[in-house]
């Protein structure tokens, strides 16, 4: 089972990146007339066009041209009304969430968007079930009815105060009934939707054109009328794109070395500004229970004793990221240091004693999977620094193997990986989203992963709780479960690094709580 808990009103651990940066010295323009297209450069290209089949950064296009009844307007860390006019639970035990739908709703093609076309799209995340999809999401749901044309009505199979966040994540992005239907995905490469662009062509893994969506009723206001969204292999192209001024910005996917120099040229060199903010992405292993060797908790154990964080951030990552020691961030209520704690400094001596205790003598033979186009141009040194940190102990044989995103994902939900890494963007900044997401039979890595006392009895006592403040003790208990289970293996956390071209204003307030770019925050100075 799987629900969030999105009380957000105390969390001041993750801020949109304007309350990060000083002395930027931004302009705006007075009106979204511009030269043509901003274009935006990134390494983080979507997996599918269907919500129903994602929860991945496939979200990072749908919330730019899906609607959601619930979203966040610059600086709300709450969710506020989008496609709905307004929203709240009818009863004192918030089971019932009611939603009265925007006059006039329609989508990109014209098609009326109604309470129907609401559920609709709900009832289909659940129905299609895709392993490791949105339908994790929607553990507390137990029906939608649509009483009347703009009203629409969630019940739930129990409490849950935080059930409006889970609407205001991409995943719940309302699509038209009459173009996606109720049983399977669609499959072309074209979108209905209502968002505040409309997906005028794609070409996957390479563009993604955007234009406005003059159809478009919500809270969004858009200060460009188009942009384009170019996806690269590496970070190296997309940097060498901005500089020839090919790209405006960059999103996601600067690699370190990109970062530390673009930190150490002065404003006078290039006509580029690198906008830093703190981050809550994470980078992980995932073990599969299946395989005969990783399925071992003693070979588990001994991969973490021998990890050496602070070396990848280090080596790798030239420390435009931080070790991480938990699967909850630093800077959020209940984090710890588990796995330090338990483990401390990387020791090939103990790590031989785990095994041995566990009957273990011979060398490990175990292969690390990773995907070549997700995560930034680091991932394969990353690998191998893991590869030559487990192989150095001379208890582990490596064989590092990778695939494209789109197949990637497909060899984990299938059970086909022993070990394989992946990242994570939070859906809002709270150590539930660090933690529901992994386990329970149905899970955002289509790994199943039980963890009863998790699952059965932390989650639930602190989804009962609005003050955040008073859930660290349950979520102190769950991440000392997955350091003993060592089922998953934090690595780093993450830095929001923005490279920008400086005839560009918007983006130090273009994120979202969970860091998802909204476009529409974009403009080209009309003045210096």
């Amino acid at each position: 089972m799987f629900n969030r808990n999105r009380c957000l009103r105390r969390v001041a651990a993750i801020a949109s990146i304007s309350s990060l940066v000083t002395g930027c010295g931004v302009l705006s323009s007075d009106s979204p007339e511009d030269e043509g297209p901003i274009v935006v450069g990134t390494t983080s290209s979507p997996s599918t066009l269907d919500p129903a089949a994602s929860w991945d950064s496939s979200w990072e296009l749908f919330r730019n041209i899906y609607q959601t009844l619930l979203s966040y307007p610059v600086g709300a860390t709450t969710p506020q009304p989008d496609a709905a006019e307004n929203c709240e639970f009818s009863d004192t035990s918030n089971q019932v969430f009611r939603c009265e739908l925007r006059e006039g709703l329609t989508f990109s093609d014209g098609g009326k968007l109604d309470a129907k076309a609401v559920k609709h799209s709900i009832d289909r995340i659940r129905q299609i079930n895709v392993n490791g999809g949105p339908a994790g999401l929607l553990g507390s749901l137990e029906r939608v009815q649509a009483p009347s044309e703009r009203e629409v009505v969630f019940y739930l199979n129990k409490p849950d105060a935080t059930f409006p966040f889970v609407l205001a994540t991409p995943a719940m992005s309302i699509v038209d009934p009459d173009s996606y239907p109720a049983g399977s995905l669609r499959e072309d490469q074209s979108v209905v939707g209502s968002g505040p662009y409309t997906l005028q062509s794609y070409e996957e893994g390479k563009e993604a054109r955007l234009v406005r969506n003059d159809k478009y009723k919500g809270y969004a206001e858009r200060n460009n009328n188009a942009v384009t969204i170019r996806y690269y292999q590496d970070s190296g192209t997309m940097v060498k794109a901005l500089r020839n001024k090919r790209i405006d910005l960059t999103y996601r996917g600067l690699a370190a070395g990109d970062i530390v120099e673009l930190q150490g040229r002065t404003s006078k060199e290039e006509e580029i500004q690198l906008i830093e903010g703190t981050g809550t992405d994470i980078n992980y292993l995932v073990f599969n229970p299946k395989d005969p060797w990783a399925g071992k908790k003693a070979v588990r154990q001994a991969i973490a004793q021998l990890v050496d964080r602070a070396a990848i951030a280090h080596k790798v990552y030239k420390d435009t990221v931080d070790p991480l020691y938990s699967m909850v961030p630093k800077g959020l209520t209940g984090h710890t240091t588990g796995f330090f704690d338990d483990f401390g400094e990387p020791d090939a001596g103990k790590a031989r004693e785990i095994l041995r205790d566990a009957g273990i003598t011979e060398r490990v033979p175990l292969t690390l999977w990773y995907t070549s186009d997700r995560y930034g141009s680091e991932t394969a040194l990353e690998f191998k620094e893991l590869e030559r940190q487990l192989e150095a102990s001379e208890l582990f044989d490596v064989t590092l193997k990778n695939r494209p995103w789109k197949t990637y994902v497909e060899g984990y939900q299938k059970g086909e990986y022993p070990v394989f890494g992946r990242g994570w963007f939070p859906d809002f900044p709270d150590a539930d989203n660090f933690i529901a997401p992994f386990v329970g039979k149905q899970n955002a890595l289509g790994t199943p992963y039980e963890a009863k006392k998790i699952v059965n009895d932390l989650l639930p006592s602190s989804r009962r709780e609005s003050d955040r403040g008073n859930v660290v003790k349950q979520f102190e208990e769950a991440q000392q479960i997955l350091v003993n289970d060592a089922r998953l293996l934090p690595l780093w956390q993450g830095r929001q690094y923005v490279a920008v071209s400086r005839d560009i204003s918007g983006a130090e307030r273009a994120l979202d709580p969970s860091t998802i770019m909204m476009l529409w925050q974009l403009s080209r100075k009309t003045s210096w």
